[in-house]
This record gives C-alpha cells, sequence and structure tokens, in this order.
C-alpha cells in the first residue's frame, strides 16, 4: 500500500457531507470516501507505523444514541496511534495534527495533579509546554472549572491542576504537499515537535 497523499476529493467529500449529512448523500458517495478518504488514510496510517506503531482508523458513523445532534456521519475521519499518543484528521478544513492523553482514568487524572504540584515536575511541564507553544501548537484538554479539592486556589501552576486531560494540536489546513506523498514527512515532523509533552506525560501519568 502507497502512500501518495491526501487528494483535494477527500476534502470535498467532507464538505459536500457537512451541507448534507443524511444516508441518501453518503450511499451515492460512499465509493468517494472509501476510495479519497479511507484508502489514503489507511496508506498514511501504514507509512507512518514503523516510527509511531499501528494506526486505527475511526468508524466514520456517528453515535447518536446519547446525542441530540442525531447527524449520523462523521466530518472527518481521524487515525489514532496509541503507543505514541499521537492521531491525525482530515476534513473540511484540511489536516489536523494532535498528540497527548485525551482520555483519562481517574487514576491517571490523580498522577497528573501530583506532577503538576511537584516542585520540579510542575515546572518541567512549564517547560515543555512552552517549547511547543513556541512552535505554534495549542494545548487544549478538558479543564475542571475551578482548582480541585486538596490544592491551594492560589497555586503557581492552578490552571495547569485544572486539566483532566491534557493534548497538544495544531491545524494545518491544507497546504500544497497535501495532495503529495511529502504529507507523510510533514505530519511526522509535527508529532516530534509535540514530543516534549507527550513525552512528561509518559513519564508522570502513563497508562491507566
Amino acid at each position: 500500500m502507497t502512500f501518495d497523499g491526501i487528494p483535494t476529493a477527500a476534502l470535498d467529500f467532507y464538505d459536500d457531507l457537512e451541507a448534507d449529512n443524511s444516508k441518501t448523500f453518503w450511499t451515492a458517495h460512499k465509493h468517494v470516501y472509501e476510495e479519497s478518504v479511507r484508502a489514503p488514510m489507511e496508506a498514511l496510517a501504514a507509512a507512518l507505523a514503523k516510527e509511531f506503531g499501528e494506526g486505527k482508523l475511526f468508524r466514520p458513523y456517528r453515535d447518536v444514541r446519547f446525542s441530540k445532534d442525531k447527524t449520523p456521519y462523521k466530518t472527518h475521519q481521524g487515525v489514532w496511534f496509541e503507543e505514541s499518543r499521537v492521531y491525525v484528521q482530515v476534513s473540511a478544513a484540511g489536516l489536523f495534527v494532535a498528540a497527548g492523553y485525551w482520555r483519562t482514568e481517574t487514576s491517571q487524572v490523580a498522577r497528573l495533579r501530583r506532577a503538576v504540584d511537584h516542585d520540579l515536575h510542575g515546572p518541567a511541564l512549564e517547560a515543555a509546554i512552552a517549547k511547543v507553544t513556541k512552535k505554534g501548537f495549542r494545548i487544549g484538554g478538558n479543564q475542571l472549572a475551578r482548582v480541585p479539592k486538596g490544592y491551594d486556589k492560589e497555586h503557581p501552576r492552578a490552571d495547569l491542576l485544572r486539566y483532566k486531560t491534557l493534548t497538544v494540536a495544531k491545524e494545518l489546513g491544507f497546504p500544497d504537499w497535501l495532495s503529495t506523498p511529502q504529507a507523510k514527512a510533514q505530519v511526522a515532523k509535527e508529532w516530534r515537535a509535540m514530543a516534549p509533552l507527550v513525552e512528561w506525560l509518559d513519564r508522570h501519568v502513563g497508562p491507566a
């Protein structure tokens, strides 16, 4: 399976899907999804596997059981590399890359807070965040409205203590290289630049 880039047809497909998120549209254009979205993303995942591990493509169907939004299809295609904690996604907005801990268990949240509070590990996190934000990445994650119980509200890293999950991401849009094999090298380059935050999380939070 050779990766030749993400075709413009993939972006056009999601642009149209956003306008008509229906089974009728999906059925009539499923071949476009398979050829221009799924196949290139599978090829990209395979091309990146040697360095980042196996990539898992998410299903294109939304789980609408507990959602007020009943539109049946996701308006993006994402691939998650669990071993490296990195993610890539294509949508009408183009390419999006991210990394970090986007879903955590209670034990992980506790370790995250202890590390943020630590006199050495906390400043190390601030340094890691400074490195990635300097390169144009944004920090995200689920946050509490207030500093969690047991921690000083005036803590020097109060904002970081509120995080339950912690991620780093960047919107790459649709650069000239997106539809070429160079896209693989560009995605890998962005993920490597995100490494300071991921390495800190791996060292101080770790798996559930």
